[in-house]
């Protein structure tokens, strides 16, 4: 249905959205804002299209935007508009019932025309002041009635003020006026600000789907606040709540009307050329092409009206055009904030917001609130850049979303597993492999812990890095990857393309990435079984190998190659578990891998996420570094077939090195040793060897902090590092006969310093 208001600015329409009932106002032509808060006339006239439309759960004005209001503040001018209803029909305020038919004209009619103009015009459009003027009023005629000396005078004003006062105990019932109420000291009629805080509407430019709570939380306190390029971010606590609110506002909701219009335009001209499958084959050249034409076609529009734009400003509407046609929109945004570690959207779309997991606040809300429209174009474009089905018959879909200067795991979940709708989940990684110095930097590990995992990975042992959830588990394997000899050979399998092996390629590792069939699959799927592709790579020569995640039956043929592995290079991978015996329980108990095959595990890794005292912050550590004994036969645990070579210690927030390690007590060590001829049977060279590791680790570290130049902690640098690490070793041996540490570590140093010089 349609109503037309008297002045062509405020058309509207009432549009059945699922359970929700939209009154949709166009104020294209309004002179005034579409706003509620900021604007009476706009105020008054929302109030009269209510009072005349029942059952509104949700109200949109529309001027180049969006701005929409939500069901509870909706119901907020519901309820007046129902009050201005009500008073507006009812027969016992009519002029002739209480001023004409009794007789009352000579003594009220100024006061009737003032309870009018209240009711009939301030109301609707300012609820706060009607509310004050009308005590006003009936202060007036209190006085009034101190000086009336005839009966009927007195009768009239007695029955005016009833009626007032009645009036005013319907108005201070709604919920508007109580919620005005703390704010209403001082309140002068015109003063939009107490509107303002009791209004916010989420904000969606016509060119895209995704709403957004532009205002600040009146109650909010400014946490911490940064800039990504042209989006502020700006998180808040607040003083009631252990919630925090992550705010986001990107530059498209700052731009002006005209670039808008522009945006608005190109998207539409865009549209008609829906991307097919083949072109998100590769969505990299996908995305180079779409900015190429988007801007040739914006810089074109701004010709055609007659709109100077700067380079930079193409650029920036090229960009956003980019995000709202063949992109994720502002999911892009988000997942550009290098602090942001998780990002979830649950269904149904359009009734919570955006969630996300922060670097240093943890759990946190977002001022973003998706739409059904814009869930359905990412389950499309998931579909099509995976090759994956996401339907009733195939309720999930996981794969990767790479998009530049980040990637991120996504998992995707409908009906019926997902009773509500599309719901997702995206897993930021760093477009970067995480490093040991990097991890050295946020305390995940310490010196001595990256310099022990440097010692086992050169000595090609088996390892599997465990933790729960969002623990750092596949980052850690990630940094694993960048320990290894580039010369030597790395065949990664996942099923979710996870770890970064573009960017290890680019830095020239020999590495070949092989994607099987996810584990959530169905069983209808043209790609290759996990186990299939571990059983492959046995076939392919002498490797070390990387499994993205151990999650079933591929288990199985990964203990196979851990088998062959242990005695040609390192094989890693994840899995779910808290400790090494939780490990063991899902591997053997779960999974059925025999308890002799998991005896070819040499360590594990246990990595997690601890609590601050107060519960409200989570950090990522490494708890263990153990190793997996081979004297056991039915229980490892009851028969120490665990030994903890390092254990977390709370008190010192420090991974520590157990007496088992200090006192030489590894056999896995001891094993790495006896192939060596440096360290055979001479377990101090061994310690000296592993220290001597962290030092170096260290000196990369500092140097770093010392510089202020982060990018000394990068993968670029650790492998260079590694690199004249081993060849330093090598010359210093040819030359002295040995490994001297302390010349090694000197030698180090110096390079380091070269390299500082030549400002690497």
């Amino acid at each position: 249905m349609a109503l037309f208001d008297k002045q062509a600015c405020f058309t509207s329409e009432v549009v059945q959205e699922g359970e929700d009932r939209t009154l949709r106002i166009n104020c294209e032509w309004c002179t005034f804002p579409p706003s509620i808060e900021d604007s009476a006339i706009c105020m008054g006239k929302t109030v009269e299209l209510l009072a005349e439309t029942s059952g509104v759960t949700k109200l949109v004005l529309v001027q180049k935007r969006d701005y929409e209001y939500d069901y509870y503040q909706t119901q907020l001018l519901n309820e007046l508009a129902q009050l201005y209803k009500r008073l507006s029909r009812d027969p016992q305020l009519s002029y002739s019932s209480l001023v004409g038919a009794s007789g009352c004209e000579r003594y009220l009619r100024g006061s009737y025309a003032s309870l009018q103009y209240l009711l009939f015009t301030m109301l609707k459009s300012d609820p706060v002041a009607a509310s004050l003027q009308l005590r006003r009023l009936l202060r007036s005629e209190k006085i009034k009635q101190e000086y009336l000396t005839d009966r009927q005078g007195l009768r009239c004003s007695n029955s005016f003020s009833t009626e007032v006062t009645n009036i005013l105990e319907l108005l201070d019932k709604t919920r508007l006026i109580t919620l005005a109420r703390p704010y209403a000291t001082g309140f002068t009629p015109g003063n939009r600000d107490v509107y303002r805080k009791l209004f916010h509407p989420a904000i969606t430019p016509d060119f895209m789907f995704t709403k957004l709570m532009a205002s600040y939380p009146t109650e909010g306190v400014v946490l911490d606040n940064y800039a990504l390029g042209n989006t502020e971010v700006t998180i808040f606590g607040f003083p009631a709540s252990s919630k925090t609110l992550y705010h986001v506002v990107p530059p498209e909701f700052k731009f002006s009307e005209e670039k808008y219009e522009l945006l608005d335009t190109a998207r539409k001209i865009m549209a008609e050329h829906k991307p097919d499958k083949s072109e998100f084959v590769d969505p990299e050249r996908m995305r180079e092409v779409f900015f190429s034409v988007g801007r040739d076609l914006i810089e074109d529009l701004a010709r055609y009206r007659g709109l100077r734009l700067a380079n930079e400003e193409m650029d920036e509407l090229a960009q956003v055009l980019l995000r709202y046609t063949v992109g994720f929109g502002l999911i892009e945004v988000l997942l550009a904030d290098p602090k942001i570690q998780d990002v979830s959207l649950n269904s149904p779309m359009g009734e919570t917001p955006i969630f996300i997991v922060h670097q240093d606040f943890d759990d946190c809300d977002t001022n973003i609130i998706p739409t059904p429209a814009e869930a359905e174009s990412w389950a499309t474009k998931l579909r099509l850049i995976s090759g994956r089905p996401l339907d009733e018959a195939n309720s999930v879909l996981d794969t990767e979303l790479r998009i530049p200067g980040m990637a991120s795991r996504v998992a995707a979940i409908t009906q019926p597993l997902n009773p509500s709708g599309l719901a997702f989940s995206f897993r930021r990684h760093r477009d970067r492999p995480w490093t040991f110095p990097l991890f050295m930097s946020v305390k995940m590990m310490n010196s001595l812990a990256a310099g022990l995992l440097s010692f086992l990975i050169d000595g090609t042992r088996t390892m599997l890095v465990a933790g729960t959830r969002s623990s750092g588990k596949t980052s850690l394997l990630g940094s694993i990857l960048t320990e290894i000899m580039p010369r030597y050979r790395i065949i990664t399998i996942e099923d979710t393309l996870e770890l970064p092996t573009d960017a290890l390629r680019k830095l020239g590792y020999n590495l070949q990435s092989l994607k099987v069939a996810s584990a959530l699959a169905g069983k209808e799927t043209s790609e290759v079984s996990a186990t299939r592709g571990i059983r492959t790579t046995l076939r392919m020569g002498d490797s070390a190998l990387i499994i993205g995640e151990v999650r079933s039956k591929e288990a199985k043929a990964l203990y196979e190659a851990m088998r062959v592995g242990a005695a040609a290079n390192v094989v890693a991978g994840t899995i779910h578990g808290a400790s090494p015996y939780g490990v063991f329980d899902r591997v053997v108990n779960d999974i059925g891998v025999p308890r002799t095959s998991f005896k070819a595990t040499d360590i594990i890794i246990i990595a997690n996420p601890i609590r601050t005292a107060a519960g409200l912050r989570k950090q990522r550590r490494i708890l263990q570094i153990t190793e997996v004994r081979k004297t056991w036969e039915n229980d490892p645990l009851q028969e120490h077939g665990f030994v903890d070579l390092m254990k977390y210690n709370p008190v010192t927030d420090q991974l520590e090195v157990t007496d088992e390690l200090m006192n030489g007590n590894s056999e896995v060590l001891k094993d790495i040793a006896a192939n060596v001829k440096d360290f055979a049977g001479n377990w101090d060279a061994v310690w000296e060897n592993i220290r001597l590791r962290a030092s170096v680790k260290n000196a990369v570290a500092a140097a770093a902090e010392k510089t202020k130049n982060p990018e000394l902690l990068e993968a670029g640098m650790v492998m260079a590092s590694n690199e004249m690490f081993h060849m330093i070793i090598d010359r210093v041996k040819e030359e002295s006969g040995g490994i001297d540490s302390k010349r090694v570590l000197f030698e180090f140093t110096e390079w380091l310093k070269r390299e500082l010089k030549r400002g690497r």
